[in-house]
Parts: structure tokens; C-alpha cells; sequence
């Protein structure tokens, strides 16, 4: 399987971006990372997951930690997603945020939080598949607010209720292609 085909045909799934933060146990600093590939994997025991490649550097210190937050990405913190989606730097330099109950940094402006203890860790090929046991979970913005969308290499959003557009219609914040192919895929399933 050629990975940059594999790459360009998974890039017409669109997903939602999440920020996994957790405190260095070995400096006792905030240390994050941007992630498309967060879902939830069961409700008894309340488990979710996220896929870290093993080319990570922030990884291994979430790992170490044992404890992380998922921050949901609000559909206007595109900015902060790009911060937290590079190698290096400090990721948190400007960033708002918070300890949460196990210390893990809860980022201002997320949609959510889902605070979790690393339940496993499995292998994934090039990634790992982290498994995270639920420890507890916050909506922290107006239900008006949505999420922060991933497609095609472009960020996206939902369209606003008081815009008057019609559920789960997408406008792109940086391409209208994508505001095409998700106005499309909308009315094949409403068919």
C-alpha cells in the first residue's frame, strides 16, 4: 500500500481536532499536542482513545505522566491548534488554561474536557493507540459554539444558529472545496 495514496484518500474524512495535554513528570510543565485522531471507544467502562505517532517527542512525556486531558477544540481556535501541531517551542507560551482534578492542563475556550488516566497502550504500526479510562468530563462552552473541523488539509466549522443555516451544513474557513464536498456528503445522507 503506497502511504501518500493512503494519506490522500483519508484526507476526505473530516474530524473534529482535540488538544491531549498533560503535566512532564519529569519537569512538572504543561506539555500538549494536537490530535485528529480522538473518539470515544466504549461507555461501560467509559474508555476514549487518541493515535500519537511514535515520531512524537510530546508523546512519550503524556505517556510518562500517565494522566492527560482532551481538550475538544472550539470552531475558533484554529489558531491554537496550529500552535499546539508543531514540533518544539513552547506550546503553552500566551496559551490560557488551568490544572484539572489530576493536574492535567484543561486549555480556556475548549468546547470540552475529558480528563482521563492511561488505561493502555497498544500498538498501532507506525502509531500507538493510547486508551484512556474516563476520570471525568466538562462542557465548558453555549451549545451555539461549534467544533473545529479537520478536511483535507483545512480547517473548517459549522455554521452558527443565528446564521439561520440549516444543521450541519459546513462553511469553510479556508477553502470552498470543502464547503462543496461536505454540502454534498450532507444531502446523500438526509436522502
Amino acid at each position: 500500500m503506497d502511504p501518500t495514496g493512503m494519506k490522500s484518500a483519508l484526507a476526505g474524512f473530516c474530524t473534529g481536532v482535540a488538544v491531549i495535554t498533560a503535566l512532564d513528570p519529569a519537569e512538572g510543565r504543561p506539555v500538549g499536542m494536537a490530535v485528529q485522531s480522538f473518539s470515544s471507544v466504549s461507555l461501560d467502562p467509559p474508555l476514549v482513545c487518541f493515535c500519537p505517532a511514535h515520531t512524537s517527542s510530546t508523546w512519550p512525556r503524556i505517556r510518562a505522566a500517565g494522566r492527560f486531558a482532551v481538550n475538544v477544540l472550539a470552531a475558533d481556535q484554529e489558531e491554537l491548534c496550529r500552535r499546539f501541531a508543531v514540533t518544539g517551542g513552547d506550546k503553552f507560551a500566551g496559551t490560557a488554561w488551568r490544572p484539572g482534578a489530576h493536574g492535567a492542563p484543561l486549555l480556556d475556550g475548549a468546547l470540552a474536557t475529558v480528563e482521563c488516566t492511561l488505561d493502555a497502550v497498544l500498538d498501532g504500526g507506525d502509531h500507538a493507540i493510547a486508551l484512556g479510562r474516563v476520570d471525568g468530563l466538562t462542557a465548558h462552552r453555549a451549545e451555539d459554539t461549534g467544533p473545529l473541523l479537520y478536511f483535507r488539509r483545512t480547517y473548517g466549522r459549522l455554521p452558527s444558529p443565528e446564521a439561520g443555516a440549516a444543521p450541519f451544513a459546513a462553511r469553510a474557513l479556508s477553502s470552498s472545496s470543502m464547503s462543496a464536498s461536505m454540502a454534498s456528503a450532507r444531502s446523500r445522507s438526509e436522502a
